[in-house]
């Protein structure tokens, strides 16, 4: 049932050993300062059975924090931090990229040195908190960034993909989903700029393509890969032309023949029900390197999905975090761990709940 996501694919110039992914999640366990260090290394290394290991989203900037324990790509100690958990990747015969990202609005001063957070326009994301130093606070509003400002944004990104590269990363995610910088400039429920990079859909996309350029320039294209989430209402998502926006963005990006398009088809997160759900065939129609879907797959729709044509791979977040083995129990037909306890998903710097699961084999 299951060879066809467990058969070796190719992305770019890399060879996988199977069509399943580590997707990219949150866990909290870098130093204050936002290093990697052991722990980290241990827990990507657990996983490195996976056809491709993307580590969590990554801070390119001090500005770019969104919450306590999160890491970062943009200082030396991140770089030897970071190596840490290549070398341990590589080691077990893995590959690994690094997801690069920026907040915007989804920060608080109080994690940014009291800066006010950014945004494309000056739109609060409403209903909802996040944790801060100072326990848990309500969103503020953003500074709307001026024309000025933007070259930096995407400076901070291709210094991101500079030193995930001197780590040794494989390549390199681009964030642009769930609400964060970029993809509120996509959006025009979060980007009412009327200057060059708002206003159209074409506008609208105009920042993720310059990020993407400036990151080709340090990685090959073929070794970048692109996350859109066109279905989601995380983090206060969700516009009514989400379906020419998305549509448009993967042809755009179809271009530059990237390692893959993530696509986060699943609504696992909430979905903003604005329309039908957006599907990988979609997508599949409008681009033409590999797709991976996310959000929501058990192995046995994730072999559907692989087997059906409609993705080349897919990323698997919850189930990952109790079976570090899970290459390995879809493989031998083997019950999946219990989840975990949501409790201890983001628990700073301990390892429970993050590299004491047991395996199967």
């Amino acid at each position: 049932m299951t060879q066809n996501l467990l058969e070796p694919t190719q992305i770019g110039d890399l060879q996988l050993n199977n069509r399943i992914a580590l997707a990219p999640m949150t866990r909290t366990r870098a130093a204050g300062d936002g290093t990697p260090g052991d722990l980290m290394a241990a827990y990507y290394a657990q996983r490195a059975s996976a056809g491709l290991v993307i580590a969590e989203a990554t801070g390119v900037d001090v500005s770019a924090i969104a919450w306590m324990g999160m890491p970062g790509a943009y200082q030396e100690s991140h770089l030897a931090g970071w190596k840490k958990t290549t070398e341990a990747v590589h080691a077990s015969g893995g590959k690994i990229f690094l997801q690069i990202w920026h907040p915007g609005r989804a920060t608080h001063s109080l994690l940014i040195d009291g800066r006010q957070p950014v945004a494309p326009s000056a739109i609060r994301l409403e209903n909802s908190e996040t944790h801060t130093p100072e326990g848990k606070k309500p969103y503020e509003v953003p500074r709307a960034l001026g024309l000025k400002e933007i070259p930096e944004i995407i400076a901070m990104f291709k210094r991101g993909a500079e030193l995930a590269k001197a780590a040794d990363f494989d390549g390199v995610e681009i964030h642009s989903a769930n609400g964060y910088l970029l993809d509120q400039f996509l959006q025009s429920k979060t980007n009412h700029r009327t200057d060059a990079y708002g206003g159209s859909i074409e506008s609208r996309y105009r920042l993720l393509d310059e990020v993407v350029q400036a990151v080709t320039e340090v990685y090959p294209a073929n070794r970048v890969g692109v996350r859109l989430s066109p279905n989601g209402v995380f983090d206060d998502m969700g516009s009514p032309d989400y379906r020419e926006q998305f549509t448009y963005a993967a042809q755009q990006l179809d271009a530059y023949g990237l390692a893959y398009l993530h696509v986060m088809d699943g609504l696992a997160f909430g979905f903003h029900e604005l329309g039908d759900p957006m599907t990988l065939a979609e997508f599949r129609a409008v681009f033409n390197g590999p797709l991976m879907g996310n959000c929501g797959y058990t192995p046995e729709t994730a072999e559907a999905a692989v087997s059906e044509g409609h993705a080349d791979l897919i990323a698997f977040g919850r189930p990952y975090i109790s079976n570090p083995d899970l290459v390995e129990r879809i493989a031998g037909g083997i019950p999946l761990n219990p989840e975990a306890d949501p409790s201890t998903w983001y628990s700073s710097n301990t390892a429970e709940g993050y590299t004491d699961f047991t395996t199967a084999t």
